[in-house]
């Protein structure tokens, strides 16, 4: 798939204004994993109200809207619930009937389910992954929701929004970045220092295994979560540009530049929990929440694992160490999450009304509340409101100079979930073939990327 827009474009920033104000702001589109999804059917009444070609509603909105949600662990799917109960109560003629299924069977299998019969609404990311889908039709264009009801998004976030035609078909709702997560206490406790460079991680963690302490928690069952753990050691390695021109298929992977990134990562596996290909992102993030890991680089979501109050305040983080004093650390990971409208839904009038409240300050308060490691990408949202670990989180992403979604968001979706996936768990597995990895991803690459 070629980008249509050029490459300053491409890497635009999607942060909102409350959070900008940095001297470079970039952020790289995302990918998406393909398949067939089940179990989601698509089950909604009619709109007794009639909708115009510009998307406005010449009658009372009632009936039933559907919602596909992939927020299946418990704290996100709060909030995706408290979010529509408060939709529900303003809009007392529509029901939202919400259909949520397991995170990674969704993201799987996202490519047949809006091939068959989706649910009117439905939770998704921005960048590339919502172009890749729109530029396919199997989305709908809600510029109208846009021009109409959406304020208080920056242009930035408008144009992580906005697919290859210039129209747009996402509602960015939050975000949250990668990092190293701790707990406080444990540092205090030990008198652990944070680390500024690799070394000093490696230095660290040898004196945590002494401690009888496993440094690093470490979960890839599901086979994303260690994509981050590359992506990190990429940005610091070889910089920002490289990572996003080796997510975009125009560098090869048997550079050695790729090789010393898994050869860097194998030399810290030692310090990583062992087995990791058999404990999911959850089992990894309770062991740091037990105190029986040290670190854990994740996103902030690793906070729902934590009890609210004091075990949630005890949660800090800092940013993945320097490798390279010449590439520095200004380089971070800031997914954005929204939500989509199918091609055909089956209450469009609903949709588009749901919509524009997904974006609204007043929904984004209640996600953000309900879900506390995630932050608000409306600048009207309430930050006074924010617990320490969002204020934080919010400063983390102001002082980045560049920003990057995620592996399995920043490059093509058959690259990241057919290629990608495997090979970093066959990394796992035997980390001292890096060549042989490495080959094997190149052709692969060269196969669906065309070069």
């Amino acid at each position: 798939m070629t980008r249509p827009q050029s490459e300053a474009e491409y890497l635009a920033s999607i942060v909102p204004p409350s959070i900008r104000g940095v001297d470079r702001r970039t952020l790289l589109r995302g990918a998406v994993g393909v398949g067939a999804l089940l179990g989601t059917g698509a089950l909604a009444a009619c709109s007794s109200g009639s909708t115009s070609s510009g998307g406005a509603t010449s009658g009372p909105i009632t009936g039933t809207v559907t919602l596909g949600s992939n927020q299946s662990d418990a704290v996100p799917k709060a909030a995706v619930q408290s979010v529509v109960d408060a939709f529900q109560k303003a809009n007392s003629g529509v029901t939202v009937k919400v259909n949520t299924v397991d995170h990674n069977t969704f993201q799987e299998n996202i490519n047949n389910y809006l091939q068959g019969s989706p649910d009117d609404v439905f939770t998704w990311f921005s960048g590339y992954r919502m172009r890749f889908f729109a530029s396919k039709d199997l989305a709908s264009d809600i510029s109208d929701v846009w021009s109409s009801s959406i304020t208080g998004m920056s242009d930035a976030l408008k144009k992580a929004s906005t697919g290859d035609d210039g129209k747009q078909y996402f509602v960015p709702s939050t975000y949250y970045p990668w990092a190293v997560f701790y707990r406080k206490s444990l540092f205090k406790d030990k008198g652990y220092q944070v680390p500024k460079t690799l070394d000093d991680l490696k230095t660290l963690g040898a004196q945590m295994q002494k401690d009888g302490i496993a440094p690093i928690a470490f979960g890839d069952k599901d086979g994303w979560p260690a994509m981050g753990t590359f992506d990190q050691l990429n940005l610091r390695i070889n910089g920002y540009d490289f990572h996003i021109s080796l997510m975009a298929g125009k560098e090869s992977w048997t550079d050695p530049k790729v090789k010393k990134v898994f050869d860097t990562w194998a030399g810290i596996l030692p310090i990583h929990q062992a087995d990791p290909l058999g404990r999911t992102w959850q089992e990894a993030a309770q062991a740091l929440q037990q105190k029986k890991a040290g670190m854990y680089v994740l996103g902030s979501f690793v906070a729902q694992q934590f009890a609210k109050g004091a075990e949630q305040d005890d949660l800090d983080f800092f940013t993945f160490p320097e490798v390279d004093s010449t590439i520095g650390t200004d380089a971070i990971e800031a997914p954005i999450d929204g939500y989509m409208m199918s091609k055909s839904p089956k209450n469009e009038a609903a949709a588009k009304k749901l919509l524009a409240f997904v974006g609204s300050p007043d929904a984004q308060n209640i996600a953000v509340k309900a879900d506390p490691s995630v932050i608000a990408t409306n600048d009207g949202a309430d930050q006074a409101a924010y617990t320490a670990l969002q204020k934080k989180s919010v400063e983390f992403v102001k002082s980045a100079k560049s920003i990057a979604q995620f592996m399995d968001r920043d490059t093509r979706p058959d690259f990241a979930s057919t290629v990608m996936i495997p090979a970093i768990q066959s990394f796992l597995k035997n980390p001292k073939d890096i060549d042989g990895l490495c080959n094997s991803i190149e052709q692969q690459k060269k196969s669906i990327f065309g070069s």
